[in-house]
Formats: structure tokens, sequence, C-alpha cells
């Protein structure tokens, strides 16, 4: 005996949902007519004119997602027609309720509401004349069930625009992210690679031996950037993975971002203070980001010859500065143009994690970017057994 398996059933979705609803309310009306006929099978010219309407609404239901409008007030309209020529209570309301779920579901509330309301006062039209068919209790009915449908479509609608917005939101959010990201990768080598290179223009003629340290310097910073780079496409290839398999850049490179400064010509020094233990990842990341950013400035845009980085690690956050000595200070025109992307993304950073950032001119001169980045740190087991 061959076996049933019933997780492979699935209900008819889209313009097949329509015509399988519209397939099924036909039969059960042209059963319901069918009770009208005679012994001999006579149909009578309102039972034509039933079975022909009840056919031309269930026909335009597939046709409501080209003409919703225009398919709705025809469904409503047939049905009230057809409800004055027959005699029986055929299901073919079904119909119009479901354009109106339709309707309500993609947000036209104005024209569901009228059409409900139309319903509604037609049956009410038809209680008030004796008609005989349909009660007071019936209207009631009519109307808690009408006022549900295009509730439910409303709540629908609403549904799916919040979940298209969040959708477009996370969609921004990652777009920043890696514009943020490789700005900081490609900006950072960039600005020191342009530098070694004028340098080495410089020092060409004159100073051959220079030029071709300068040279050298460049290499190494290609070929760094080309690295970080590489790694940075691949993390972002491995969004939808569980885990990237390449690690983020943390402080425990700080070194290098030092030392690729320093072949840029500047003095770096790090001053480091509080609890050295490990960092969360991103709290690590947004601080190595954040240093990168403030050595770039002071290449390109300060003319600085010192900077002092200084982080101190608390329990729950951690804070950080850079100050240089360039002109970034005393030239308007440097600080506004140091104050563009690069700084717009570090700020960015701290506040993703809660913190603050301020980029500003020291009063000893230069320019400081100072950070705040908190975090939470899980109590010691030590802590936790006292």
């Amino acid at each position: 005996m061959p076996h049933f398996d019933v997780t492979r059933l699935r209900l008819p979705r889209g313009p097949r949902a329509d015509l399988a609803l519209a397939g099924v309310v036909l039969v059960l009306a042209g059963v319901a007519e069918g009770q009208r006929l005679g012994p001999d099978w006579d149909a009578t010219t309102s039972v034509i004119g039933s079975w022909l309407l009840a056919t031309a609404v269930c026909a335009a239901l597939p046709m409501r997602r080209r003409h919703p409008v225009a398919v709705g007030w025809f469904t409503v309209l047939g049905t009230g027609v057809y409800y004055l020529l027959s005699t029986v209570d055929g299901p073919l309301v079904v119909i119009p309720i479901a354009a109106l779920y339709a309707l309500a579901a993609q947000g036209r509330l104005q024209a569901s509401v009228a059409m409900a309301a139309v319903m509604v006062i037609g049956v009410g039209a038809g209680v008030l004349a004796g008609t005989g068919d349909v009660n007071g209790t019936a209207v009631f009915m009519l109307t808690g069930w009408l006022v549900a449908v295009v509730a439910l479509g409303a709540m629908r609608h609403g549904r799916v625009a919040y979940a298209e917005e969040e959708a477009r939101l996370r969609a921004t959010q990652e777009r920043l992210r890696i514009a943020r990201e490789l700005h900081d990768v490609i900006g950072h080598n960039m600005s020191m690679i342009h530098v070694q290179a004028s340098a080495a223009l410089h020092r060409l003629q004159k100073d051959p031996g220079q030029a071709q340290e300068a040279l050298a310097a460049i290499k190494q910073s290609s070929k760094e950037g080309l690295q970080e780079l590489r790694t940075t496409l691949g993390v972002l290839r491995q969004v939808d993975e569980e885990a990237p398999t390449t690690p983020s850049p943390g402080l425990s490179r700080i070194d290098d971002l030092v030392a690729s400064a320093t072949r840029a010509g500047l003095d770096v020094r790090i001053e480091q203070s509080g609890n050295h233990a490990a960092l969360p990842a991103a709290v690590d990341l947004a601080a190595y980001r954040i240093v990168q950013e403030s050595l770039t400035n002071a290449v390109k845009h300060s003319g600085a010859r010192h900077v002092v980085i200084q982080l101190h690690h608390g329990d729950r956050e951690l804070t950080l500065s850079v100050q240089d000595d360039g002109q970034g200070g005393r030239s308007p025109a440097l600080a506004r143009h140091a104050v563009g992307s690069g700084i717009a993304g570090m700020t960015e950073r701290a506040r993703a994690l809660g913190g603050t950032l301020s980029a500003e001119p020291a009063h000893a001169g230069g320019f400081i970017v100072r950070a705040r980045l908190p975090f939470f740190r899980p109590p010691r087991a030590d802590r936790r057994s006292r």
C-alpha cells in the first residue's frame, strides 16, 4: 500500500489560490441554485440570471491583482444584485469578503471600508424593506465579519510594511558598515603611500638612498593594505556564515599602525594603563579603527610630527585619545577638512557601542580625538563564588 506523506501537501498561493476559491464558491453556488429548479429541471429567467451573476463574480476574483479596486466594487455590487434575484442564501458573499481583505492587505483602507459600508447598507436596506430573507441579527453578524476582515487585512499590511522597512534599514546599516570598513582600510594605507611617494619624489635627486627607503616603505604599505583589504572582503563574504574564519583587526595589531605611521614620518608614542584583559571583539575593532583613522588624519591633514596614543582599559569601558602636534588645531580649513567622513565614521562606531567620540583642536595646539567605548564584562567565577 503506498505511503501518503501529509507534509508534502501545499495549499495554493497567489493566483492559484484565487482560482481555487472562485471555483469552490462557484460549485457551491451552483448546487444552491439547483434547489430552485423544477421537477423537470426547467430554469426560469431568475435562475439563469443568478447563475450568470455568480459566474461573473467568481470569474472576476482572479483579476484582482491587476485591477484590485475595480474587481472589489464589481464583486460587491454583483453579489448584491445576485441576492436580490436569488431566493437561496448561497455562499457567493465569500468572494467580496476575500476582495475586501486583499484590498486592506494592500493598504487600500479607504476603498475597503467604503465597500464594506455599501454591503452593510445594502443588507440593512433589505431588512427595512421586509424581504424576509435577512433580519437585524444577520446585519449585525455581517457587520462584525466585515470589520474583522478589514482589520485583519490592515494588520497584514502593517506587518508587511514593517518587515520591508526593517529589511531596508538592515541593508542601509550593512552598506554603511561596508563603506566604513573599506574607508578605514583603503584610506589609511593609501594616505601612507601618498605621503611616502611624495617624499620619494622629493628625495630622488638629492638623496637616492632615502628615496630608496621611501620606495621600500611604499612597497610594504601597499602589501599590508592589500592583505587587509582581502581580509575585510573575506569577512564581508562570510556574513551569512556562523562565524567568520578570518579574525577582525584589534588593538593587538596597533604596532602595525605605528610602524606604518613611522614610515610616513610620524613619531608615535603609545601610553597604556589599566586592566589589560581581553576586550569584546566589537570594542577591539572600533578602537583599532579609531586609532587608524586618527593617524591617517594626522598624516593627511595636520602635517604633524609627533602623535601620542593613550589607552586606558577600565573594567567596563575603554577610553582612548590620539593627539598630534600638527596644524589642524590652528588652521580652520584643515580642521574642517579633518572633520569629514572619517570622523563621522569614527563617531558612528562609538555610538553603535553606546559610547562617545569627540574630535577637536587641542588646547596646547594640534588635534585630539577622544573616545569612550563601554562594554559589559561578565564577573569572574572566583568573584561569584565569594
